[in-house]
């Protein structure tokens, strides 16, 4: 009532504490219980209700929601608490409720001194810094006062628009956007040589399932060998962290990039035994891998595709009525990472807590509910089928992987490669000789093919069986053709692993 510039005339507050009933606030009543809404729209003529609680989680939003269904009235909300933390809004810029606004959980809460005491005026590198993941890894970064941060990507259109965020949002932040391949050895090297930077976040990755099961070099070439060439370059040069973005897809994985993501978090596995080997006495490189699922809103996640296919009049697409796939927003997700950074010691799995599966099909009759349809009797919805290389529910672990608490009660870790225990699940990582077994060996066969273009598909997918046992591809003498092409990205980027699937405990 104080800004009548927003357009709104309060007429009265409901609330479930019985104690508040009949108290006012700023001269406003507070009438009754959420449970009465349908009788207090009717007789007080109300147009709008405003859920007006930040920290409201997504049980909270979905039962206002639905009552405000029932009522026949609009439901709107005031930005989440994670909005409000990352400063990007302010509380009174009140919008439609949206889907990720129904799959809200508790705040996420880090330890600030942890993460301060390891970027702040740090050099600091994001790869694939123009993606979902990488530009909000990116801003997040550059929030903790870092000495420097330069943002990597080969999509030119991504790094100038994270390019002119930042620069909008920190004028004095020491920023150097790069146009470069993280599979050319070379380039990577001269950025790192001249950029120094200390701790590494690495982003880039190609990330669309039915695409790489068509192009299983090219995912080999940028998740496998560009994450060697990248974590080699850091270890020789001494970078003290290096953060990998993994995906669940990694776990008993069925299609090509998730067991090109699993061998990346190999890789790391190796690099870490070998600069613990290697480098005696000098201070080495702490690798570590976060995976998690899907992030909400994402270049090529299902929410946009939805979208679309709601403002077209329909059908939405889902590819099974029993898919099911763990969520979070990229905000929260990418406060995880960073704070799974300051937890590594090195060779490290960290597995981020989802919370709950959701069914594709409720996300996609929610998102129609909230664009004012009624699922199937305005909207219909179609069933595709599975497409090559896809899950109808995703995997936390391998059954030999031993996942333990961290110290944050969000982030759990699959220790590997640490002290004198067994090496980890996978027998290829066994200690042979000085040597990580014989993956190492595996490794240099399938870079020095990939490079020398000596290679063919089905060779690449044999290769990554042998890496990884539990990878049961389906061979494909085709390319891909989706139902739902819209979920594919045109031109693959290395802007991130945006499109990622994975659940928790």
């Amino acid at each position: 009532n104080e800004h009548p510039e927003l357009g709104y005339e309060t007429v009265g507050f409901v609330d479930d504490d019985i104690a508040k009933h009949g108290t006012y606030i700023l001269g406003c009543r507070v009438i009754a219980g959420c449970a009465e809404l349908p009788v207090i729209v009717e007789e007080l003529e109300v147009d709008e209700v405003l859920l007006a609680i930040p920290s409201a989680g997504g049980d909270t939003v979905r039962s206002v929601v639905e009552v405000c269904e029932a009522a026949d009235v609009k439901a709107k909300i005031v930005p989440s608490l994670i909005e409000l933390m990352n400063g990007n809004v302010e509380w009174r810029h009140i919008r439609d409720v949206r889907v990720e606004d129904l799959l809200r959980r508790e705040p996420v809460t880090v330890n600030l001194e942890e993460i301060a005491a390891y970027l702040r005026d740090k050099r600091v590198m994001v790869t694939g810094g123009g993606g979902s993941i990488g530009s909000e890894l990116s801003r997040q970064v550059a929030s903790w006062g870092p000495a420097s941060l330069v943002v990597l990507d080969i999509d030119e259109t991504a790094v100038f628009t994270i390019d002119a965020t930042l620069r909008e949002e920190h004028p004095d932040l020491n920023l150097t956007p790069v146009i470069a391949d993280v599979r050319d050895e070379d380039s990577m090297r001269r950025h790192l040589d001249m950029h120094r930077p200390e701790i590494v976040f690495h982003a880039a990755a190609y990330k669309h399932v039915p695409l790489m099961e068509s192009h299983p070099e090219e995912a080999i070439r940028t998740n496998v060998i560009g994450t060697r060439i990248l974590a080699r370059i850091a270890r020789e040069s001494c970078v003290e962290r290096f953060i990998l973005i993994s995906t669940d897809k990694a776990v008993n994985p069925t299609s090509v990039m998730g067991a090109t993501k699993r061998v990346a978090e190999m890789v790391l596995q190796v690099e870490s035994a070998r600069h613990q080997r290697d480098n005696g006495a000098a201070e080495p490189t702490k690798f570590m891998a976060v995976r998690f699922g899907n992030v909400l809103a994402s270049r090529g996640s299902v929410l946009p595709v939805f979208q679309r296919q709601i403002a077209q009049g329909g059908p939405v697409t889902v590819t099974h009525p029993d898919m099911k796939r763990y969520f979070m927003t990229i905000p929260e997700a990418v406060q995880l990472v960073i704070q799974a950074g300051a937890l590594g010691k090195g060779g490290e799995v960290f597995v981020l807590d989802m919370g709950e599966p959701v069914r594709i099909l409720d996300l996609a009759k929610d998102l129609i509910r909230l664009s004012g349809y009624e699922p199937e009797r305005d909207i219909s919805i179609a069933f595709t089928g599975l497409r090559p290389g896809e899950k109808l529910f995703e995997e936390l672990l391998t059954p030999e992987e031993r996942l333990s608490l961290s110290r944050h009660e969000r982030i759990f870790v699959c220790p590997f490669l640490n002290g004198d225990e067994n090496l980890g699940a996978d027998p290829l990582l066994d200690s042979d000789n000085g040597r990580c077994g014989s993956v190492e060996l595996l490794l240099d066969q399938l870079e020095a093919a990939i490079l020398t273009h000596s290679t063919n598909p089905e060779k690449c997918i044999a290769d990554l069986e042998q890496l990884v046992p539990p990878y049961k591809a389906a061979r494909q003498s085709s390319p891909v053709c989706s139902s739902d092409a819209s979920s594919i990205s045109p031109s693959p980027s290395h802007s991130g692993t945006e499109m990622l699937h994975a659940p928790t405990t």
